[in-house]
Protein backbone atom coordinates (compact mmCIF):
# COMPACT_ATOMS: atom_id res chain seq x y z
CA UNK A 1 0.00 0.00 0.00
CA UNK A 2 1.71 3.10 -1.16
CA UNK A 3 0.58 6.84 -0.54
CA UNK A 4 -1.36 7.92 -3.76
CA UNK A 5 -0.89 11.37 -4.43
CA UNK A 6 0.90 14.73 -2.93
CA UNK A 7 4.50 15.86 -1.17
CA UNK A 8 4.87 11.65 -0.07
CA UNK A 9 3.59 9.94 -3.48
CA UNK A 10 4.52 6.45 -3.66
CA UNK A 11 5.95 6.35 -0.27
CA UNK A 12 5.29 2.56 1.16
CA UNK A 13 2.59 2.47 4.10
CA UNK A 14 3.22 -0.54 6.27
CA UNK A 15 1.47 -2.76 8.58
CA UNK A 16 3.32 -4.36 10.91
CA UNK A 17 2.52 -8.40 11.64
CA UNK A 18 -0.08 -9.26 13.84
CA UNK A 19 -2.27 -5.83 13.85
CA UNK A 20 -5.40 -6.98 12.64
CA UNK A 21 -5.81 -3.61 10.49
CA UNK A 22 -8.31 -2.88 7.85
CA UNK A 23 -6.39 -0.24 5.70
CA UNK A 24 -8.87 1.67 3.62
CA UNK A 25 -8.51 0.07 0.05
CA UNK A 26 -6.64 1.92 -2.76
CA UNK A 27 -9.33 2.79 -4.91
CA UNK A 28 -11.87 3.72 -1.76
CA UNK A 29 -8.51 6.00 -0.42
CA UNK A 30 -8.75 7.78 -4.09
CA UNK A 31 -12.47 8.62 -4.38
CA UNK A 32 -12.61 9.98 -0.63
CA UNK A 33 -9.65 12.44 -1.52
CA UNK A 34 -10.97 12.95 -5.36
CA UNK A 35 -14.24 14.10 -4.00
CA UNK A 36 -12.60 16.20 -1.13
CA UNK A 37 -10.69 17.73 -3.63
CA UNK A 38 -9.21 21.05 -2.10
CA UNK A 39 -10.78 21.02 1.22
CA UNK A 40 -7.60 18.90 2.38
CA UNK A 41 -5.34 21.85 1.66
CA UNK A 42 -4.42 23.50 5.46
CA UNK A 43 -7.08 21.59 6.78
CA UNK A 44 -6.87 20.61 10.57
CA UNK A 45 -7.00 16.58 10.36
CA UNK A 46 -8.56 14.28 12.82
CA UNK A 47 -8.25 10.47 12.00
CA UNK A 48 -9.95 8.41 14.61
CA UNK A 49 -9.91 4.41 14.56
CA UNK A 50 -6.18 5.38 12.45
CA UNK A 51 -4.95 1.90 12.47
CA UNK A 52 -1.95 2.50 10.51
CA UNK A 53 -2.48 5.94 9.19
CA UNK A 54 -3.49 5.44 5.84
CA UNK A 55 -6.24 8.06 5.68
CA UNK A 56 -4.71 10.64 7.26
CA UNK A 57 -0.97 10.49 6.25
CA UNK A 58 -2.62 10.74 2.49
CA UNK A 59 -3.98 13.55 3.98
CA UNK A 60 -1.20 15.63 4.93
CA UNK A 61 0.73 14.11 2.17
CA UNK A 62 -2.26 16.00 0.06
CA UNK A 63 -1.57 19.25 2.11
CA UNK A 64 -3.33 19.18 5.38
CA UNK A 65 -1.96 21.47 7.90
CA UNK A 66 -1.65 18.84 10.62
CA UNK A 67 -3.33 15.60 11.59
CA UNK A 68 -3.78 13.97 15.14
CA UNK A 69 -3.96 10.16 14.94
CA UNK A 70 -5.96 8.14 17.19
CA UNK A 71 -5.38 4.42 17.64
CA UNK A 72 -5.79 2.39 20.64
CA UNK A 73 -3.97 -1.04 19.44
CA UNK A 74 -0.05 -0.80 20.41
CA UNK A 75 1.04 -2.31 17.49
CA UNK A 76 -1.04 -0.18 14.98
CA UNK A 77 0.08 3.03 17.04
CA UNK A 78 3.79 1.60 16.16
CA UNK A 79 3.20 1.14 12.87
CA UNK A 80 1.42 4.11 12.37
CA UNK A 81 4.72 5.92 13.98
CA UNK A 82 6.91 3.99 11.44
CA UNK A 83 4.66 5.11 8.19
CA UNK A 84 4.58 8.84 9.29
CA UNK A 85 8.47 8.95 10.05
CA UNK A 86 8.89 7.23 6.65
CA UNK A 87 6.75 9.83 5.20
CA UNK A 88 8.20 12.34 6.53
CA UNK A 89 5.65 13.81 9.03
CA UNK A 90 6.23 13.43 12.28
CA UNK A 91 6.70 17.57 12.60
CA UNK A 92 2.72 18.09 11.73
CA UNK A 93 1.48 14.73 13.01
CA UNK A 94 0.45 13.52 17.10
CA UNK A 95 -0.01 10.36 17.54
CA UNK A 96 -2.47 9.52 20.23
CA UNK A 97 -2.91 5.68 21.73
CA UNK A 98 -6.46 6.01 23.36
CA UNK A 99 -9.94 5.01 23.07
CA UNK A 100 -11.45 7.05 20.58
CA UNK A 101 -14.10 8.99 22.66
CA UNK A 102 -11.79 9.51 25.66
CA UNK A 103 -9.61 11.02 22.95
CA UNK A 104 -12.59 13.26 22.01
CA UNK A 105 -12.59 14.33 25.30
CA UNK A 106 -9.11 15.27 25.79
CA UNK A 107 -9.35 17.25 22.46
CA UNK A 108 -12.66 18.82 23.72
CA UNK A 109 -10.50 20.22 26.83
CA UNK A 110 -7.33 21.28 24.75
CA UNK A 111 -9.73 23.27 22.20
CA UNK A 112 -9.07 21.70 19.52
CA UNK A 113 -11.29 22.10 16.12
CA UNK A 114 -11.01 20.19 13.07
CA UNK A 115 -11.81 20.83 9.36
CA UNK A 116 -11.79 16.85 8.46
CA UNK A 117 -12.03 13.82 10.91
CA UNK A 118 -11.51 10.34 9.33
CA UNK A 119 -14.15 7.45 10.88
CA UNK A 120 -12.81 4.13 9.96
CA UNK A 121 -13.47 1.92 12.82
CA UNK A 122 -13.58 -1.92 12.47
CA UNK A 123 -16.57 -2.71 10.60
CA UNK A 124 -19.92 -3.60 12.49
CA UNK A 125 -18.60 -2.87 15.70
CA UNK A 126 -21.07 -0.49 16.50
CA UNK A 127 -18.13 2.13 16.88
CA UNK A 128 -19.23 4.18 14.22
CA UNK A 129 -22.62 4.89 15.20
CA UNK A 130 -20.82 5.96 18.83
CA UNK A 131 -18.62 7.82 17.41
CA UNK A 132 -20.78 9.53 14.89
CA UNK A 133 -23.07 10.48 17.65
CA UNK A 134 -20.20 12.03 20.12
CA UNK A 135 -19.41 13.95 17.03
CA UNK A 136 -22.83 15.42 16.13
CA UNK A 137 -21.85 16.94 19.84
CA UNK A 138 -18.40 17.69 20.21
CA UNK A 139 -17.27 21.36 19.06
CA UNK A 140 -13.88 19.17 17.89
CA UNK A 141 -16.08 19.37 14.53
CA UNK A 142 -16.25 22.57 13.41
CA UNK A 143 -19.24 24.00 12.41
CA UNK A 144 -18.10 24.46 8.63
CA UNK A 145 -16.13 21.04 9.02
CA UNK A 146 -16.52 17.28 7.70
CA UNK A 147 -16.83 13.80 9.17
CA UNK A 148 -15.58 11.55 6.50
CA UNK A 149 -16.98 7.83 7.74
CA UNK A 150 -16.36 4.28 6.24
CA UNK A 151 -18.21 1.29 7.57
CA UNK A 152 -19.63 -2.00 6.07
CA UNK A 153 -22.00 -1.83 3.17
CA UNK A 154 -25.51 -1.36 5.03
CA UNK A 155 -24.01 0.28 8.01
CA UNK A 156 -25.93 2.81 8.75
CA UNK A 157 -24.47 6.11 9.10
CA UNK A 158 -27.41 8.55 9.95
CA UNK A 159 -27.19 10.07 13.07
CA UNK A 160 -29.22 13.33 14.73
CA UNK A 161 -27.29 16.40 14.49
CA UNK A 162 -25.40 15.61 11.32
CA UNK A 163 -26.81 15.12 7.59
CA UNK A 164 -25.12 12.90 4.69
CA UNK A 165 -23.70 15.10 1.76
CA UNK A 166 -22.14 12.35 -0.11
CA UNK A 167 -22.38 8.64 -0.02
CA UNK A 168 -20.59 5.80 -2.48
CA UNK A 169 -20.77 1.89 -1.70
CA UNK A 170 -17.60 0.01 -3.09
CA UNK A 171 -17.51 -3.36 -3.07
CA UNK A 172 -18.09 -3.83 0.62
CA UNK A 173 -17.59 -0.99 1.99
CA UNK A 174 -19.35 2.42 2.18
CA UNK A 175 -17.93 5.96 2.70
CA UNK A 176 -20.43 9.38 3.82
CA UNK A 177 -19.05 12.64 3.76
CA UNK A 178 -20.79 14.25 7.12
CA UNK A 179 -21.82 17.97 8.64
CA UNK A 180 -23.06 19.38 10.86
CA UNK A 181 -27.54 19.41 10.43
CA UNK A 182 -28.66 23.03 9.63
CA UNK A 183 -28.66 24.82 12.32
CA UNK A 184 -26.64 22.47 14.38
CA UNK A 185 -23.63 23.95 16.66
CA UNK A 186 -21.28 21.92 18.41
CA UNK A 187 -19.96 24.97 20.64
CA UNK A 188 -20.84 24.99 23.85
CA UNK A 189 -21.78 21.30 23.47
CA UNK A 190 -19.23 18.13 24.63
CA UNK A 191 -19.18 14.57 24.25
CA UNK A 192 -21.66 12.90 26.41
CA UNK A 193 -20.83 10.91 29.19
CA UNK A 194 -22.71 8.03 28.03
CA UNK A 195 -21.74 7.09 24.60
Amino acid sequence: MRVAAGEAKGKRLRVPRGVAARPTQDRVREAIFNALADRVVDADVLDLFAGVGTLGIEALSRGARRSVFVELDPRAAAGLRANLHAAGFTGRAEVWRADALRALRRLEQRGDRFHLIFLDPPYRSGWLQRALRALAHSPVLRDDGLVVAEGARGEPVAVEGLEVTWQRTYGDTTVAFLRRAKGGSGEGRGVPGDL
